[in-house]
């Protein structure tokens, strides 16, 4: 999982201002956003993003004032109209269908993907959090700290994430906070060797000398100095933990081992409905098609940001 982060083509924008004190670094990430906003593709990516996000979040209010269907109601009403469950999209007051106990399809679907985001995001959390961390004092301090960080870094790549998670699952029941936690705890090593490689172009720059010189605190130089110019980088990074999350809890919860049931997923819901993939094909294209277009969002404002942030690539 960390290696799919860390082999992304992502260069460190500093490389490019070597000389760039930190007061300038404010308006160099307006210049950034700046750039971003006039990407088209961008924020349609944004805003599709956060209609998902949005509708995710507002389950309880959407099932209780719209659809009237929570998320694990039996609708009665299907048999006693003579409907045999799963019914298709339109029937009754289901928009999407219904699963075969007669559970409303959409506030599923809803509901899962609270779940699912709630997951990437955490992740991105608590990666970016231990990565940044980590990235800065071994690339700053160096010697034995970064030896140590280092042997950390390359502990946690060596550890067969999936199958690490899948033995897991067989000891503990995952839940939606401790699967975000093993999950974060085993993704942020590529956040961590890139903000490293950053910080080492950056401590011996003449500002980050000069600073040292005149007596300011290292704790300080590394908020103040370092961490601004290193901020760009950890926003793409923290775009692919988000996807690579949501990819890597669907992918359990597809194989059994992730959320468990009755709490949805996209994941557990594409697991549930496999094997009515031609008699009820609305039960996997929903939850199929949220993944896809979630994921895809994600990877095009990650793709997105990168580029505006990195001087290096050409503008458009």
């Amino acid at each position: 999982m960390s290696e799919i982060v860390e082999n992304v083509n992502i260069k460190p924008t500093v490389a490019a201002y070597p000389e760039l004190p930190a007061a300038h670094s404010r308006s160099y990430l307006a210049t950034g956003f700046s750039r971003l906003l006039r990407r088209k593709l961008v924020l349609v990516a944004l805003a599709i993003f956060s209609v998902i996000t949005l509708l995710s979040y507002s389950a309880g209010w959407i099932c209780q004032t719209i659809i009237k269907q929570d998320r694990d109601d039996i609708d009665l009403e299907l048999l006693t109209s003579g409907f045999q469950p799963p019914v298709p999209p339109g029937t009754l007051r289901h928009l999407l269908g219904s699963d075969e106990l007669g559970r409303d399809t959409l506030a599923r679907l809803l509901y899962g993907g609270q779940v699912s985001l709630t997951v990437g995001f955490l992740v991105a959390a608590i990666s970016i959090t231990i990565g940044t961390a980590l990235g800065l004092v071994a690339g700053y301090f160096g010697g034995k700290v970064d030896d140590f960080v280092n042997l950390l870094v390359q502990v946690i790549l060596n550890v067969p994430a999936l199958f690490l998670l899948i033995l897991l699952s067989t000891y503990y029941q995952f839940n939606t906070f401790n699967l975000s936690v093993l999950i974060g705890l085993l993704a942020w090593p590529g956040l961590t060797r890139q903000v490293r490689g950053a910080v080492l172009s950056l401590r011996s720059r003449d500002y980050i000398l000069a600073a040292k010189a005149i007596g300011v605190p290292e704790w300080r130089i590394i908020l103040s100095h370092i961490l601004p110019n290193v901020l760009s980088l950890m926003l793409v990074v923290v775009g692919f933990n988000v996807a690579i999350a949501i990819q890597v809890e669907s992918a359990l919860s597809f194989l059994g081992f992730g959320i468990s049931v009755p709490i949805p997923s996209w994941g557990n819901m594409l697991a549930d409905s496999q094997s009515r993939f031609t008699s009820a094909p609305w039960l996997v294209y929903a939850p199929a098609l949220a993944i896809f277009v979630t994921v895809l969002c994600v990877f095009i404002i990650a793709d997105g940001v990168r580029d505006a942030f990195d001087p290096q690539l050409k503008r458009l």
